[in-house]
């Protein structure tokens, strides 16, 4: 399936000279959902995979529904402040400032191989911070998976730099 047919590019969002690229599109179509979920379980087919995590807001979606599909369990990676409970927590830089990322500390034990999940990798920060996070939980981030990459943007060799398979569907050059 072409995804690019059912992922809307917005221009100027959330700021001029900026393509936002947005999934909700592609979830709204039940063939393209279907397919994006299965093309990101595939490779992982047969692979031990404990956890799969999720980062936050889109990545909720499209991990739970690959966690479902492996049947095994998932774990919510936040902004800060956002989960209930006791938590553990990496920061990582923004271009004015830092933000958080928090898993509650029950979330992982020791030695699970995890697959992290996202919409798209664009700089690579809340994910690098997202692996920092598992693996000082005792996970073993054993790759990462995106619909989207924005390769101009650098994200996906930050994450292979910290020794990481990436996989993604769909790249879009440019911002």
């Amino acid at each position: 399936m072409d995804f690019r047919s059912v992922i809307r590019s917005i221009p100027d969002y959330p700021k001029t000279g900026i393509i936002f690229r947005d999934i909700t599109t592609l979830l709204g179509h039940p063939r393209a959902f279907r397919c994006v979920v299965d093309e990101l379980v595939q490779p992982y087919a047969g692979v031990r995979i404990d956890k799969v995590a999720g980062i936050e807001a889109r990545g909720f979606i499209l991990g739970g529904a690959v966690a479902h599909q492996l049947s095994v369990g998932f774990v919510p990676v936040r902004k800060r402040g956002k989960l209930p409970w006791q938590v553990i927590g990496e920061d990582y830089a923004l271009e004015y400032g830092t933000d958080r990322v928090e898993i509650h500390t029950d979330a992982v034990k020791d030695g699970d191989h995890i697959l992290l999940v996202d919409d798209l990798i664009a700089t690579g920060g809340t994910c690098c911070a997202a692996i920092k996070l598992l693996e000082r939980a005792g996970g073993n981030v054993i790759g990462c998976s995106f619909v989207i990459d924005l390769p101009d943007l650098g994200g996906a060799e930050k994450i292979r730099v910290l020794g990481k398979e990436v996989k993604t569907l769909v790249s879009f050059e440019g911002h």
